[in-house]
């Protein structure tokens, strides 16, 4: 059994991307990051600091957009066509969830898709689709640069993917399917759900639901990519996967904390300064 250190290579990662950016600042080029915050929600917080921190080490400009819980839709959209014009912003992100009176979608495809780095515009979604150069959701990107880095080709695997949200899910899917692996994806109405993981070469799980695999739905030598993290009540973060039972089956794991997460972080810089670069034509 490996483990899958998505720290480690999300620290490569941000020291390339800081000498990047350097070289971008001598051509008089910034990459500029703007976040939308709505809300008090304690864990988008947190996210978003992290995400400052991140920009701040490796050099690039971010702002955060703070909202009250109470906004209104149109004031969103007001910001956004404000960065969608601003040409030292590269890259707009909307920290999800919103509140219930915002329709998701609509602020989402307001934001100008050269700008997206999240990679949830239908415009970016299509392409991704198509196999088509384009950006690409944060958190399945870093899973497939995390299996790069160990020398893991999923060409021909039989993948298992459970959890079909469009943020992690489906973009998973499309991104296996274009590396020519057998997809199965797997969602809250899927029957017998061990009999699908149980046959996966690789299972990447994603639904934040603790303990929700269990060794007995794994085969052995399987690669198991755990998206999820949930707080227990003793304050102990853990994944989808029941990590300790199921590690010693596997021939690689990522932990929780320490495996995609810092990976997320990682590819939304890249994406930044994808965004960037792209001044330059």
């Amino acid at each position: 059994m490996h483990i899958l250190d998505g720290k480690a290579l999300s620290d490569k990662i941000k020291e390339n991307i800081k000498r990047e950016t350097k070289e971008l600042k001598e051509k008089g080029i910034v990459p500029g990051l703007a976040v939308i915050l709505v809300g008090d929600n304690p864990a988008s917080h947190t996210y978003v600091r992290m995400k400052e921190k991140a920009c701040e080490m490796t050099g690039i400009y971010s702002i955060v957009h703070k909202m009250p819980l109470d906004i209104s839709e149109e004031k969103i959209l007001e910001t956004i066509r404000m960065m969608n014009n601003n040409p030292n912003i590269d890259g707009i992100l909307v920290q999800l969830p919103l509140p219930s009176q915002i329709d998701t979608q609509k602020i989402l495809d307001s934001i100008d898709p050269r700008k997206d780095v999240d990679g949830f515009h239908p415009f970016n979604v299509g392409r991704l689709v198509l196999g088509l150069d384009c950006f690409v959701p944060c958190t399945p990107l870093g899973v497939m640069r995390l299996l790069k880095e160990y020398n893991i080709d999923v060409k021909g695997m039989d993948a298992c993917v459970v959890g079909a949200s469009n943020i992690v899910g489906k973009p998973m899917m499309n991104l296996l399917l274009n590396s020519f692996a057998t997809v199965d994806i797997c969602h809250i109405y899927t029957k017998n759900l061990k009999s699908h993981t149980k046959r996966a070469d690789i299972l990447i799980v994603g639904v934040g639901k603790p303990n929700l695999i269990t060794k007995d739905m794994v085969k052995e030598g399987a690669i198991v990519i755990d998206i999820g993290i949930n707080r227990l009540e003793n304050g102990k973060l853990v994944g989808d996967v029941d990590f300790e039972n199921v590690a010693p089956l596997t021939s690689y794991i990522t932990p929780v904390p320490g495996g995609v997460g810092p990976m997320t972080i990682a590819m939304l810089l890249e994406n930044t300064l994808k965004a960037a670069k792209g001044r330059l034509k």
